[in-house]
C-alpha cells in the first residue's frame, strides 16, 4: 500500500497511466494527471473526473513551465509519458526525441527544483538491444536498435547523472512488453495484443512479422502497477537505481496469438477457423526478450502476480466487453 501522498502521474491518461491512477487514488492518495492526450486518451480517466482526489493538468511535458506547475506541492512522481513505439521511432526519430528526451530532462528538473526526493520513470527493455544472452540482467546491455532504445536509454543516464548531481532518488523500472486493459488496439503504432484482439474481433487475419519464433517476456500491466507501488517507498540500495519489471517468463508470437483465438472463441466461435498471416521481420525489433527480475525482488520484494495465460484470457474478456458495447 502506497497512501496519503500528493502524486503527479504524467501520460496519466495513457494505458499504463490510467491503470496506475486508478490503483493510487483507490489507496487513498491525491493524484494529478499531465496528459496532452497525443497518445492517451480522455476515456481512460473519465472515471475518475468524480473522485475529488483527482485532477487533471492538460498539458505537454515539451514546455519546462508546465512541468514546473505540475509538480508544485507533489512529493512523488510517476513519469509515463512519452512516445512509444520502435517502428514510430524509426519513422520519425526526431519527434520521439523531443518527447522521451527532452520532456523527460523537463520533468526530472521540475522535480529537483521542487525538492521531490523521489522520482520513478518508465523505462524500457529496447535499452538491452542486440544483447544476446538470457535472462537480461540489468548491467549488461546490448547495441541499441532504434531511435526509441536510445530516446529510453539516454533517460537512464541522465537520472543517474542526476542522483549522482542533486541527490533526487530515481528508479527506473524497465517494463517488458506490457499488456492489458486500457490498451490502444488502434492505429499504425498500436501494440501487438490489443491490435490482433481486434482484428480478430473483425474475424480478419493478423499479420505476424517475421517467422513467430520471436519470444517476449509479456507482462500484464497488473504487475507493473505493483511495481510502481512498491517503488515509491521501497529502501534503495542507490540513489539511482534500474530494474528490470516482468514476469521472468517468455512466449513465442505464434502461441501468443494462438491463445489469443482461443480466448476470443470463447465468445465468438468462427475465430477458432482464423490464421495468422506471416510477414517480413521489423527493423528494430528484438529476436528473443525475457527478464531476470532477481533485483526487482530483491529491492522492490516484487513477485508477478499474473502470467501472460491468464493476462491473455483477462484481457481479451475486458476488450470483447468493450467492444461490444460500442
Amino acid at each position: 500500500m502506497l497512501t496519503g501522498k500528493n502524486i503527479l502521474v504524467t501520460g496519466g491518461a495513457g494505458f499504463i497511466g490510467s491503470n496506475l491512477v486508478e490503483t493510487l487514488l483507490n489507496q487513498g492518495n491525491t493524484v494529478t494527471c499531465l496528459d496532452n492526450f497525443s497518445t492517451g486518451h480522455r476515456e481512460n480517466i473519465e472515471r475518475f473526473f468524480c473522485n475529488p482526489c483527482f485532477s487533471l493538468i492538460e498539458g505537454d511535458i515539451r514546455d519546462l513551465e508546465t512541468c514546473r506547475n505540475a509538480v508544485k506541492g507533489k512529493n512523488l512522481v510517476y513519469h509515463e509519458a512519452a512516445l512509444g513505439s520502435v517502428p514510430r521511432s524509426i519513422a520519425d526519430p526526431v519527434t520521439s526525441t523531443h518527447v522521451n528526451v527532452l520532456g523527460f530532462v523537463n520533468m526530472l528538473t521540475a522535480a529537483k527544483d521542487e525538492g521531490i526526493t523521489r522520482f520513478v520513470y518508465a523505462s524500457s527493455s529496447s535499452t538491452y538491444g542486440d544483447a544476446d544472452y538470457s535472462p537480461k540482467v540489468e548491467d549488461k546491455k546490448g547495441n541499441l536498435l532504434s531511435p526509441y532504445a536510445i530516446t529510453k536509454h539516454s533517460n537512464d543516464l541522465f537520472a543517474k547523472n542526476f542522483s549522482a548531481l542533486y541527490g533526487i532518488e530515481t528508479i527506473g523500472l524497465c517494463y517488458f512488453n506490457v499488456f492489458g486493459p486500457y490498451q490502444d488496439p488502434n492505429g499504425a503504432y498500436a501494440a501487438v495484443i490489443p491490435k490482433f484482439i481486434n482484428i480478430l474481433m473483425e474475424h480478419r487475419q493478423p499479420t505476424i512479422f517475421g517467422d513467430g519464433k520471436q519470444s517476449r517476456d509479456f507482462t500484464y500491466v497488473k504487475n507493473v502497477v505493483k511495481a510502481n507501488v512498491l517503488a515509491g517507498e521501497a529502501v534503495l540500495e542507490n540513489k539511482h537505481e534500474h530494474i528490470n519489471v516482468a514476469c521472468n517468463d517468455s512466449i513465442d508470437l505464434t502461441t501468443l496469438t494462438q491463445s489469443i483465438i482461443d480466448n476470443l472463441a470463447q465468445f465468438d466461435s468462427e475465430i477458432a477457423t482464423i490464421k495468422p498471416l506471416y510477414g517480413d521481420p521489423r527493423k528494430g525489433d528484438i529476436k528473443n526478450s525475457l527478464a531476470s527480475i532477481e533485483k526487482a525482488r530483491r529491492i522492490l520484494h516484487y513477485e508477478p502476480e499474473i502470467f501472460v495465460k491468464e493476462g491473455i484470457a483477462l484481457t481479451t474478456k475486458w476488450f470483447y466487453e468493450k467492444i461490444k458495447k460500442q
